[in-house]
């Protein structure tokens, strides 16, 4: 009988070290960092290294489940709230969004009768206007929407009134204007002089609130190719104004940039039905 025992054990214990192994590595491979997505700390830390900026980087991998949080509700947001548009990613010249409105029928101070943006961005863009004027404020719009073909004579107007290399600096070529997205808004006046307007001032503390955010902030040319326009403010709404306050620096190049080159592995790792 002895000997019985352990011709079993010799048989079995193997296999039972093996499956405990592999029961043991499973439940080390689900000991996911967030319940909604499939993505472990390893894979998150990894994920984040990648990233250059030491700032930015730490403050991430802080708080990588309110990190995480914050990403799970911009995935459920139209992405082309976040489309990366600048001197490197292009959009197609036939892009136009399909839900423009006249600002002008809103009765939103406008210098021009066809200044448009997107429906969507109405509520959010109303309620700012409407705070501002409570504090005697009163923004008023100098460009919005611009087609491919309008950017195209922007840019050419540009490069002939300040040559090629200065052009560049302050005008974007078609299709990489924030512009063509609709979502894009300058105020009034066009002028560096802005930041100093109490409408520049104004926007500055409280845009963020309301989900826009400046695209071209001083300072950070060579970060955003373009000098600094404090009249130039993007929508991306206030989940995402709040995520690049927070992680970003409150760069908003910063967060474009790491969205474009990493939406599709959150996507792809976000537990289906979450």
């Amino acid at each position: 009988m002895k000997d019985y025992f352990n011709t079993m054990k010799q048989i079995y214990l193997p296999w039972c070290l093996f499956l405990l192994l592999l029961l043991t590595n499973r439940c080390i491979s689900e000991n996911y960092i967030h319940p909604d997505f499939k993505i472990t700390k390893s894979m998150f830390n990894e994920k984040i290294g990648e990233i250059s900026d030491p700032e930015i980087k730490e403050a991430i991998l802080s708080e990588p489940v309110d990190f995480l949080d914050r990403i799970k509700i911009l995935l459920t947001l139209p992405q082309d709230f976040f489309l990366l548009v600048d001197k490197s990613h292009a959009l197609k010249n036939s892009y136009k969004p399909d839900d423009l409105v006249k600002l002008k029928d809103y009765q939103v101070n406008v210098t021009g009768e066809t200044h448009s943006v997107r429906k969507v961005i109405m509520d959010d863009l109303l309620a700012m206007i409407k705070k501002a004027n409570t504090s005697d404020v009163s923004p008023v719009v100098a460009s919005a929407y611009r087609s491919y073909d309008y950017q195209r004579k922007v840019y050419a107007h540009w490069v002939k009134t300040l040559g090629q290399e200065q052009a560049d600096r302050e005008s974007a070529r078609p299709g990489h204007s924030q512009h063509q997205l609709g979502t894009t808004i300058d105020f009034y006046p066009i002028d560096p002089s802005f930041a100093g307007s109490d409408s520049g001032k104004w926007l500055l503390q409280n845009a963020e609130d309301y989900g826009f955010s400046l695209s071209y902030p001083e300072e950070y040319e060579s970060i955003t190719g373009y000098i600094y326009e404090p009249w130039h403010y993007r929508y991306v709404g206030k989940d995402a104004t709040k995520m690049i306050k927070q992680y970003f620096k409150g760069i908003q190049q910063y967060f474009l940039e790491f969205y474009h080159e990493n939406a599709d592995f959150f996507h792809e790792y976000m537990k289906a039905g979450s």
